[in-house]
């Protein structure tokens, strides 16, 4: 093997590793589905959430204590996102309209990692397009990396030379449910049904 290769495959194993371990920390319920052989118990929340103060798609300030006593469902995306971003947000309304009157008891956030072309009025003409009740949150540049690092969320802008602003953003796709008192309770990947995230929900609540 050239050493070129084996740098390359280092690497990737390196990422595996890293990927892996990050999980083992974060999520206390992948620890219990890789370990329970060995009889570990697994105890505590997952490391995931926190305060955070945004600016919502009214322009009003906002808190984590805004959402207190509600269900979050947390996206983090951007509104020109071309495709994952409304899928997890169809799938989420989609959800939501399956939960019936136990709905009410759920607040969707859409957190904005674009905070440079995402403002208050961008994010509105954008909710809109999914659920009444989706609430779109952005802020400065300071305040958006605090809560990205609140939630352990993974966001990098990169070069696209097919956007107009000549960047996108890859990130993490997931959609994170915390707890009336701002706990995190499970997540979802952006591509699961409807009817399963909705099932799972109406458990949560």
């Amino acid at each position: 093997m050239s050493a070129n290769k084996l740098h390359l495959v280092l690497i990737v194993f390196t990422g595996l590793i890293v990927g892996a371990v990050t999980a083992l920390a974060v999520f206390p319920e992948v620890r219990a589905r890789l370990l329970p052989a060995a009889g570990v118990k697994v105890m505590g929340q997952a490391l995931v959430g926190g305060p955070f103060t945004l600016t919502d798609h009214t322009g009003k300030r906002v808190t984590e204590q805004d959402f207190r006593g509600r269900t979050m469902l947390v996206f983090f995306g951007f509104t020109y996102c071309p495709d994952v971003c409304p899928s997890a947000l169809q799938v989420a309304s989609a959800a939501l309209d399956k939960l019936g009157p136990k709905a009410d008891r759920v607040v969707p956030l859409f957190i904005s990692v674009d905070p440079e072309r995402d403002t208050p009025a961008q994010l509105a003409s954008y909710v809109q397009s999914f659920h009444p009740r989706l609430v779109g949150l952005t802020g400065t540049p300071a305040e958006i990396d605090a809560v990205v690092k609140a939630y352990r969320v993974y966001v990098k802008k990169v070069p696209d030379p097919k956007s107009s602003a000549g960047y996108t953003i890859d990130h993490t796709s997931l959609i994170y449910v915390m707890g009336p008192d701002g706990a995190y309770r499970a997540h979802f990947a952006h591509t699961t049904n409807a009817d399963v995230m909705a099932d799972r929900l109406a458990k949560l609540l």
